[in-house]
């Protein structure tokens, strides 16, 4: 019995303690000053742009531009870099880069004559294998964006913000055969330009890290995106435009030095 009412007794320190401390650090001041540099890590709806080329050997071709819409998205985990230029301002930037290489290989003929014969005729033959094609993938993205903080007095290290961003991701798919039928390389491209209001809350745990959230109240985005088959066709192109209220949902963790 005796041991059960230290252990109370221990448990309710514990907790004592705990809440003493966090009353302490709500105190502090552990905002942001003019010069103080973030980076964080950021799970939201990615905004790369990615093509594939077509065939070169098809006989009708159409294009549609890619969807920009954000939930159609898949989440991803990025990264953001800031900098404070004034106490209540900050300066955003981000981005990132991808590169994709795929050697090609010939093809390998079999005993299969498709002209001849049908499916039942050529039982036992050895089918054919098509070439690999040779072909690479070129993509990234860049946003800038400035924030205005706020500061609430109540809640010392609780900063809402709203800001503007402008973005733009690019996607390039290229894809060539060897083999005789082919008409050169099959090139298809992708960019999209966008603009949005985001409106965040930041939470400064400890005087180097913080988390928060952001939406954006207001986002605009335009695609483009192009196709050319064969070498020395004109370019097959779509175009979309794509408004969203309350876009782009993001959760941040970051450091602040």
């Amino acid at each position: 019995m005796r041991l059960k009412k230290l252990s109370i007794v221990a448990v309710m320190s514990i907790m004592c303690l705990a809440v003493n401390a966090q009353e302490k650090s709500c105190s502090k001041d552990f905002t942001p000053k003019k010069g103080d540099f973030t980076i964080a890590a950021t799970v939201g709806y990615n905004s790369y742009a990615s093509v594939t080329a077509q065939s070169g050997l098809l006989t009708n071709y159409e294009a549609a531009a890619l969807s920009t819409n954000w939930s159609d998205k898949k989440l991803m985990v990025g990264f953001e870099g800031g900098w404070f230029f004034k106490d209540l301002w900050k300066l955003n930037l981000g981005g990132g880069l991808n590169f994709t290489n795929n050697p090609g290989y010939s093809a390998v003929p079999g005993t299969i004559d498709d002209n001849v014969g049908s499916a039942e005729d050529n039982m036992g033959e050895i089918p054919n294998y098509r070439a690999v094609a040779d072909a690479q993938s070129f993509s990234y993205n860049v946003f800038a964006g400035v924030d205005r903080y706020l500061k609430i007095k109540k809640v010392p290290n609780l900063m809402p913000y709203l800001g503007v961003r402008v973005g733009f991701a690019y996607g390039l798919n290229e894809m060539k055969y060897d083999e005789y039928e082919t008409m050169g390389k099959s090139t298809a491209e992708t960019y999209n330009l966008r603009g949005a209001i985001t409106f965040g809350v930041d939470y400064f745990v400890l005087p180097a890290m913080y988390v928060g959230v952001q939406v954006d109240p207001f986002a605009y985005t335009y695609n483009m995106t192009t196709y050319k088959p064969q070498e020395g066709l004109g370019n097959l192109s779509a175009d979309s435009h794509n408004f969203s209220v309350l876009a782009a949902p993001t959760i941040k963790i970051g450091f602040k030095f």
